[in-house]
């Protein structure tokens, strides 16, 4: 079987949150904006999208706006799209409010300023931005105050994390709440120390599930990403994992952590040590977590980030209980071909074998992990799923592992009519042809990847 954390079954876990009260599925983020409990892949003409606005390595007077359909392969939106007044802006946290707007809290200087305003903007559209103002956050004697984050209670009350510290003793943190006072987040409360995290920690990130509130905070002291638990948003916390307890390495920072399609979490953040941008993900709700690695594209490029996630328009439809053939998108007389029970890429023409069509001919069904997603039948009634990340047929043998082994999410191809189809269980990765044989691999961000993983379906040959 493939190499996997240990995880309840997809159908358990959808039939346990359909029996928690409401109250249990909240989080700390809008639902369908930013993330939702009881995540699951987007349905037919709807696709998941992932939103970030980094400031840049080489240049922190300006932000990219990037989007993505996996939270792995982040595709440029516009270059240099906001730039505030004072030319400076640095860790910038993104949401979208119930106005429909999006809006932008940041950093207004450099890490050696003295400086205790917070920035604020908001976009329409998240390319197109416009300055709302500079708050001096309220707190006596401030010397810095860095990485504001937004935090979206499950009552709906928006409230800004941010990392203080004063002219005593101006590089030692303290994590602060503000809570917005109005719904256009022009007025706050005053600031509330987080009780528990302790001082010298920066860079605090929160989430929320069910009555638990989950806290990611960077040891200022230690250069570590920590993570402590509370009953309440502002504490206290109990700080439980310590040191490099995730296998995520030192000079670790700015941590965003996000649900993906699959109901596993992925936290982000900037290892800033290294120069490179890294990703991770947890199917134990945060108790193990995957080997670091390093973002496709924009590791190198992107700084302190966090992520918007939404449901929106357009996406792939592909019916199902129908037989369907895929073409490759980039070798166009290739098609998918079970040989051997295996999935390679043979070329498959009208002069092709009776067999040979019917070898290349699947019945697309609803996924057997997720009914958003997607499996494929071949007409002996075996399934495609991946095996030592390599696409095979076998028989269901109705254990959670292969319902999720054989279960992809469609995602928008690199041609015109194609898809992707990307493994619901290890997300990033996708069948992709490589010496004319079907392998799941994770993606490079490349348009070579994109396009040798992108398939056209079309009529069955048989």
């Amino acid at each position: 079987m493939s190499t996997r954390p240990p995880t309840p079954s997809r159908r358990a876990l959808l039939r346990a949150m359909a029996a928690l009260p409401a109250s249990a599925l909240v989080l700390g983020e809008l639902p369908g904006l930013l993330g939702t409990a009881a995540a699951a892949a987007p349905p037919s003409g709807s696709a998941t999208r992932y939103t970030i606005v980094p400031f840049l390595d080489s240049d922190d007077g300006t932000v990219n706006v990037y989007e993505s359909d996996d939270a792995t392969d982040f595709r440029l939106v516009r270059s240099s799209a906001y730039t505030p007044p004072a030319n400076r802006i640095r860790d910038a946290s993104v949401f979208r409010h119930t106005d429909g707007s999006y809006y932008l809290t940041y950093t207004t200087h450099t890490w050696q300023d003295v400086s205790p305003t917070i920035g604020f903007a908001r976009s329409s559209d998240r390319v197109d931005w416009t300055f709302l103002y500079d708050y001096t956050v309220p707190i006596a004697n401030l010397s810095r105050a860095w990485a504001p984050e937004w935090f979206v209670d499950g009552d709906g009350s928006v409230h800004v994390i941010v990392s203080c510290s004063t002219a005593d003793n101006e590089w030692i943190f303290t994590p602060y709440v503000m809570k917005a006072t109005d719904s256009a987040l022009t007025a706050w409360s005053s600031p509330t120390a987080l009780s528990g995290i302790g001082v010298n920690h920066i860079d605090t990130y929160i989430v929320r599930i069910g009555t638990t509130y989950h806290a990611f905070t960077k040891n200022e002291t230690a250069k570590y990403i920590e993570y402590g638990t509370a009953s309440s948003l502002t504490g206290p916390y109990t700080i439980s994992k310590t040191g490099d307890w995730a296998g995520w390495g030192s000079y670790r920072e700015g941590p965003s952590v996000v649900r993906l399609d699959n109901g596993a979490w992925r936290i982000f953040f900037d290892g800033y040590g290294d120069g490179t941008y890294y990703y991770s993900d947890s199917r134990d709700t945060f108790a193990t977590w995957t080997a670091p690695k390093a973002l496709p594209v924009i590791s190198g490029t992107a700084r302190h980030f966090t992520v918007v996630k939404e449901t929106v328009p357009g996406g792939v439809t592909l019916p199902t209980g129908v037989s369907r053939s895929f073409r490759s998108a980039n070798y166009t007389t290739r098609y998918w071909q079970e040989q051997s029970s295996l999935l390679n890429l043979p070329v498959v023409t009208g002069s092709s074998t009776t067999a040979a069509k019917q070898a290349s001919s699947f019945t697309v069904v609803p996924g057997l992990a997720d009914p958003g997603a997607f499996s494929f039948r071949d007409t002996s009634g075996n399934y495609l799923r991946h095996y030592d990340f390599r696409g095979r047929f076998d028989a269901d043998d109705g254990t959670p592992a292969f319902a999720e082994d054989a279960t992809f999410v469609a995602r928008t191809g690199s041609a015109t009519g194609s898809v992707r189809f990307e493994s619901y269980n290890y997300p990033g990765h996708y069948l992709r042809h490589y010496d004319y044989q079907l392998r799941l691999d994770v993606t490079d961000g490349t348009d070579l990847f994109r396009q040798d993983s992108s398939f056209v379906p079309v009529s069955a040959w048989a």
